[in-house]
C-alpha cells in the first residue's frame, strides 16, 4: 500500500524570488521567507544563497522570473496542499503601501479600481494533469489523478531541465523525479513568470520481483571452498534508493552454500553463490532452496524464486569389482557360444566418465584367449571353440576393467573343465513310408495318423534308463508303441500341404539319466499335387500408355503364380473374349502388346479380361481384369472458335473493363489441354484473363490518340513441347464527345490586337480559331460572343462557322479604348455539347503608346454580363451596304494613302510590341500566354460544363 506523506514536509526553495515592489539592496532580510510550514533546516541554505547571489542582485536590475521547488510523496489523494504561490512569492502582509494591499486583498483593490491578482498555468500538459492551481489564491493541490513515480520517471531521462510549459523530468544520475510547471501571475503591472518544480519522493510501494520463477545454477563437484558463482536474473524493484533491492538471502543454505551481494558503479546489486563445503555429486547431485530479495523500505517488501543448484559430474571415480575372483565350471561337451561367466565392474560417475571396457591382461595365454571370448562392452565370457581332449583342465583368466583416466580394476576368473567319457544310447530306425537315402517321401494331403517309421532305442551300458522325444517342428508325433518297450512310432498329426511347407527336418533324441544323449535326423519330403489354381498378383491390372504409340507397343508382362510344382505349376496366358482384336498376349511369357496406334481423343479407356491356366490334370485357371488408360499426348494445337475477332468499344472504356471473350479449345486433356492466352503485340495496353479468355485494356482508351487497334493473340497449351496458334483481334473505338473545342488563336486571354479607327465596316479584324479532337457532330464547332465590355463592343460580330470577327459599324471618336469580347466555342456533341471560352481583346487607337496601361486594363477582372445565346451556324453574317459616292476616285486615293500610313504605323507598333514582349517574357513568364478564365474571371460558371483552355 502506498504511503501517505505530508505534501509540505520538505523545504520550499525560492530562487531569485524578487517581487516587483522589492529590491534586494533595500530589503536583504527578506531574500527568502518561506511560510511558517517550511522547515527551519533550510535557513543555512538561504544564507549561503544570499552570500552568493545578493551582491550581484544589488548591482543588477531586478528580474520578474522566479523558481520554486516543492516536494511530496507519490500516491497522495486528491486535494493535498502542495504549496501556496502567494505566500512563497512573499506576497505577505509585511509589504506596506497600496501595492501590497492590492497583492493581499485583490477583492478590495478591484473595487477601488485596481485589477485583482490571478494565477494560471502557462499551458496544459502532462504535469498539469496531476496538480490543480487555484487561480485566485495561488494554492497548488494534488488532483484526482494519483501520481505514480515509477510510471512517470523510471522510463524518462534527460535531466531536470525545463522542457516547455509543463513537463516531467528525471535525472539519470540521481533518483530525482520532477514535475515542471510554468505559472503566470497577472495583471501586467504585477506580472511574474514562475517556474515551479515539484520533486516526487519515492515510497516503498513495489516489492522486488525476479524475472523468472525458477533459477538454475550449475556447480562442478570439484569446486573449492569460497568459489563464487554469479546468480543470473537478479531481482528488480521499480522503487529507487533505499526502497530498491538491498540484499539477498537463501531460505535453506544446506550447510554448503552462502550468499554475497556485490554492487557495481551503477548501484546494481548482483547476488553471488559461495561454496562453503566440499561437494560430491555421487552423494547428492542437487540442492533446492528459495532465494529471497529484500528492499530497504519500512516495512521491507520481499520477492522470491526457486533456486536449483545442480552439481555437475567430474571423473573422480574409477571402475571397481565387487569380488576379486570367481570360479566357473565348464563341461567338456559344451557347445560353442555357451556363456561361461559374466564380470561386471561399477563406476559411480555419469555419462562418458562412467564408460567401462573389459579386456584380458597380457598374462593370459593366447590359447586361453582363443578358447574363451571376452565381450569388451558387456563383460560376458563365452566358449569360442570346441573343447578338445588336450585342453588344460584349469584356466586362469585375468580381466581388467578400464575407465577414462583410471587405473584398471582387476578380477580373476578360474575356469575348470570337466571331461566327459560315455557310450551314448543307440537309435535304430525301421521305415514304413517310402525312404531313399535317408529321405522319407509323403504325398501332400495324406490323412491324419499316417505312419512313417518305427524306432528302437537301446542302452549299450545296460544300466541307464533311456528317455526318447521328438525334436523339431512339424505335424509329427513320436509315441511309445505298446505293448513293446523301447519301441516308438513316428506318425503324422494333421494333413500336410506342399505349398505351405514342402520339406521337414526333425530329429529323434534319446538320452539317459546321466545326461548323455544321441540324435537321429529324419528328413521328410512332400510330393506335390495339382490342388492350386494360378493366381494373378493383382485381380485388377491397371495400365497406362501414351496415345500415338508405335505398333506392337509393349504394355506389361502378366505374371501369375501357381503354388504347385512341375508341370502343375507351369502357367499359360490367354486373352478373354471381350478383348479387342488389336491386343495380343504371348501365352508363354505373358507379354501384353497392342498392335495398332491408339488415339485418346477417339477412345480413352479399355477394359477386358485375361486368363492364367496351369498344365495340371485337370487344368486350373484364374481370371484378371486389364484396365488400360490412354494418356494424352500434346498432339492437338489450341483452336480458336473464329478465324479472327472484331470488337467495338466506346472510347474512355474503364481500365480492365471487359472488351470481349476470345474463345479457344484444345482437344487434349490435362496440362496438354490447358491453354494460356497472351497478347503478342500491344501487351503494354491490353491483357487477357486466361481463365475466362476475357480481353481487357489496362487503361482507358482514347479514340483521339488512336482510333483502332490490331492485336495478335497467341494461344499456347501446357504440353511439352507446347503447341500454339494465333488469331487476329481488331478493336474499333467508337467516338464519344469527351473533348471540348481547343482554342488555338488567340493564344492568351491577355493578348490584344490594335484596331485602327479608320478600319472600314465589314473588314475582318481578327479571328478565333479552335479545333476539336472528336469526330462527326462531336467535332462540328460553332462560335458566338456571350459577353461584351468596352466603349461600344457591339460594333464587332463573329461568324458562327468560321470564327472571323469583323467590324460592323464605323468607329467613332468615342469608341477609342479597350473592347473585350468573351467568345464561346461549342461543339455539337451528343448527348451534351462541350464548350470553351476565350477573351478577345481589341484596342481601338491610332497607335500603341502605353503598353503598361493596356496590360493593367487586361489584368483587371472585367464585369461582363454573359448573354445566354447559342450560336447559329446557319445564319449568314450580314454586312452594311456602303453607298457609293459620287466622288469615288478621290475616296479611293485617300483610302490608299490612309491604308499605307496605317500599315506603316501598324508594322512599327508590332515591331515595338514584339521587342517589349520578349523583354517582358523574361521578366514575367506568363504575361503573353493564354490564361484560363477559371482563375480570376469566373465567366463560365453559368455554363453546364466549363472547360479551361490551356496553352498550346
Amino acid at each position: 500500500m502506498r504511503g501517505r506523506g505530508n505534501a509540505r514536509s520538505s523545504l520550499v526553495q525560492a530562487v531569485s524570488l524578487r517581487p516587483a515592489t522589492w529590491h534586494p539592496c533595500l530589503d536583504m532580510g527578506h531574500l527568502h521567507r518561506p511560510s511558517s510550514r517550511t522547515s527551519h533546516r533550510n535557513l543555512p541554505h538561504v544564507f549561503l544563497l544570499f552570500l552568493f547571489v545578493g551582491p550581484f542582485n544589488c548591482l543588477a536590475s531586478y528580474s520578474r522570473a522566479t523558481e520554486l521547488l516543492y516536494s511530496l510523496n507519490e500516491g497522495l489523494p486528491a486535494g493535498v496542499l502542495i504549496g501556496s504561490l502567494a505566500e512563497d512569492l512573499r506576497l505577505l502582509p509585511r509589504a506596506s503601501g497600496r501595492q501590497n494591499q492590492q497583492l493581499l486583498h485583490p477583492e478590495r483593490t478591484a473595487s477601488e479600481g485596481n485589477p485583482p491578482l490571478s494565477f494560471s498555468l502557462a499551458s496544459g500538459g502532462l504535469s498539469g494533469q496531476y496538480v490543480t492551481l487555484n487561480n485566485r489564491s495561488g494554492e497548488l493541490h494534488t488532483s484526482a489523478q494519483e501520481i505514480d513515480r515509477e510510471a512517470l520517471c523510471l522510463d524518462g531521462g534527460g535531466g531536470a531541465a525545463w522542457a516547455g510549459s509543463t513537463s516531467i523530468a528525471s535525472s539519470p544520475s540521481s533518483d530525482s523525479c520532477l514535475l515542471l510547471l510554468d505559472v503566470l501571475v497577472l495583471p501586467q503591472e504585477y506580472f511574474r513568470f514562475v517556474k515551479v518544480k515539484i520533486a516526487i519522493r519515492d515510497i516503498n510501494d513495489n516489492a522486488p520481483q525476479f524475472p523468472i520463477s525458477e533459477i538454475s545454477v550449475w556447480v562442478p563437484e570439484n569446486s573449492p571452498v569460497n568459489t563464487r558463482l554469479a546468480i543470473e536474473h537478479p531481482a528488480v524493484d521499480p522503487d529507487v534508493g533505499i526502497n530498491g533491492v538491498q540484499t539477498y538471502r537463501l531460505l535453506d543454505y544446506h550447510g554448503m552454500f552462502t550468499l554475497d551481494v556485490e554492487e557495481n558503479e551503477n548501484g546494481e546489486r548482483t547476488p553471488y553463490l559461495i561454496v562453503m563445503g566440499a561437494l560430491d555429486r555421487e552423494t547428492q547431485d542437487q540442492y533446492v532452496s528459495i532465494i529471497i530479495a529484500e528492499d530497504g523500505g519500512s516495512p521491507p517488501l520481499l520477492g522470491s524464486a526457486t533456486l536449483t543448484i545442480g552439481i555437475s559430474d567430474i571423473n573422480d571415480n574409477c571402475p571397481l569389482f565387487i569380488d576379486s575372483q570367481i570360479n566357473v565350471t565348464v563341461y567338456g561337451n559344451a557347445t560353442v557360444g555357451t556363456p561361461v561367466a559374466t564380470v561386471q565392474a561399477v563406476d559411480r560417475d555419469l555419462g562418458t566418465n562412467a564408460q567401462i571396457t573389459y579386456s584380458y591382461s597380457q598374462k593370459v595365454p593366447q590359447e586361453t584367449k582363443d578358447l574363451f571370448h571376452l565381450d569388451e562392452i558387456t563383460g560376458v565370457i563365452r566358449l569360442s571353440s570346441k573343447i578338445g581332449g588336450s585342453v588344460l583342465q584349469t584356466h586362469k583368466l585375468t580381466i581388467l576393467a578400464n575407465g577414462p583416466g583410471c587405473i584398471p580394476a582387476v578380477i580373476t576368473a578360474l575356469v575348470s573343465i570337466i571331461k566327459v567319457v560315455f557310450r551314448p544310447p543307440e537309435i535304430v530306425p525301421r521305415y514304413i513310408a517310402n525312404e531313399v537315402d535317408g529321405v522319407v517321401y509323403l504325398k501332400e494331403l495324406e490323412p491324419v495318423n499316417t505312419p512313417i517309421a518305427f524306432f528302437t532305442i537301446r542302452d549299450p551300458e545296460g544300466k541307464y534308463k533311456i528317455h526318447c522325444f521328438l525334436d523339431g517342428e512339424g505335424p509329427f508325433r513320436l509315441a511309445p508303441y505298446k505293448p513293446y518297450n523301447n519301441e516308438y512310432l513316428l506318425e503324422t498329426t494333421k494333413p500336410m500341404d506342399y505349398e505351405v511347407q514342402p520339406f521337414y527336418e526333425i530329429a529323434v533324441v534319446a538320452w539317459n539319466s546321466e545326461g548323455f544323449h544321441v540324435k537321429r535326423i529324419i528328413k521328410v519330403q512332400l510330393l506335390d499335387d495339382n490342388d492350386n489354381a494360378p493366381v494373378f498378383l493383382q485381380p485388377l491390372i491397371e495400365l497406362t500408355i501414351e496415345e500415338n504409340n508405335a505398333p506392337n507397343a509393349f504394355l506389361t508382362k502378366l505374371y501369375a503364380t501357381d503354388a504347385d510344382s512341375g508341370e502343375m505349376g507351369r502357367v499359360s496366358y490367354f486373352l478373354g473374349p471381350d478383348a479387342p482384336s488389336y491386343f495380343s498376349l504371348d501365352s508363354v511369357t505373358g507379354i501384353l502388346t497392342v498392335s495398332t496406334q491408339l488415339d485418346r481423343e477417339e477412345k480413352e479407356k479399355y477394359r477386358y479380361t485375361v486368363r492364367a491356366v496351369d498344365c495340371g490334370t485337370p487344368p486350373r485357371e484364374s481370371v484378371a481384369t486389364v484396365a488400360l488408360t490412354v494418356l494424352d499426348k500434346n498432339d492437338n494445337s489450341p483452336r480458336f472458335i473464329n478465324k479472327d475477332f472484331s470488337f467495338f468499344v466506346p472510347e474512355n472504356f474503364p481500365g480492365y473493363g471487359e472488351i470481349g471473350v476470345i474463345s479457344v479449345t484444345d482437344a487434349d486433356a490435362g496440362r496438354n489441354g490447358w491453354v494460356a492466352l497472351s497478347v503478342m503485340n500491344q501487351s503494354d495496353i491490353f491483357v487477357i484473363d486466361t481463365g475466362k479468355g476475357m480481353l481487357r485494356a489496362k487503361d482507358s482508351l482514347d479514340r483521339e490518340q488512336q482510333s483502332s487497334y490490331t492485336l495478335w493473340v497467341e494461344a499456347v497449351d501446357g504440353g511439352e513441347p507446347a503447341l500454339s496458334s494465333t488469331t487476329k483481334i481488331t478493336i474499333l473505338l467508337l467516338d464519344i464527345n469527351d473533348n471540348p473545342p481547343l482554342v488555338l488563336f488567340p493564344q492568351s486571354n491577355m493578348s490584344y490586337l490594335l484596331v485602327l479607327p479608320s478600319t472600314l465596316p465589314g473588314s475582318p479584324v481578327t479571328e478565333v480559331y479552335a479545333v476539336d479532337k472528336d469526330t462527326g457532330m462531336n467535332a462540328v464547332i460553332a462560335y458566338s460572343i456571350i459577353g461584351r465590355r468596352g466603349p461600344r463592343p457591339e460594333s464587332f460580330r463573329i461568324d458562327p462557322k468560321t470564327g472571323n470577327i469583323t467590324l460592323e459599324e464605323a468607329l467613332l471618336q468615342t469608341d477609342y479604348g479597350l473592347h473585350r469580347l468573351l467568345v464561346k466555342v461549342s461543339d455539337h456533341g451528343y448527348p451534351e455539347p462541350l464548350h470553351s471560352t476565350v477573351m478577345v481583346n481589341l484596342f481601338v487607337n491610332d497607335t500603341v503608346s502605353n503598353e503598361s496601361y493596356i496590360e493593367s486594363l487586361l489584368r483587371k477582372e472585367p464585369e461582363i454580363n454573359i448573354e445566354e445565346k447559342e450560336p447559329q451556324i446557319s445564319i449568314e453574317p450580314t454586312h452594311r451596304k456602303v453607298e457609293s459616292m459620287s466622288c469615288m476616285p478621290t475616296l479611293v486615293a485617300l483610302s490608299v494613302i490612309s491604308l499605307g500610313s496605317i500599315t506603316l504605323v501598324t508594322g512599327m507598333g508590332i515591331y515595338i510590341c514584339l521587342r517589349k514582349g520578349k523583354k517582358r517574357h523574361r521578366e514575367d513568364d506568363n504575361l503573353e500566354v493564354q490564361i484560363p478564365l477559371k482563375g480570376k474571371i469566373d465567366l463560365c460558371m453559368r455554363e453546364r460544363k466549363p472547360v479551361d483552355i490551356s496553352n498550346i
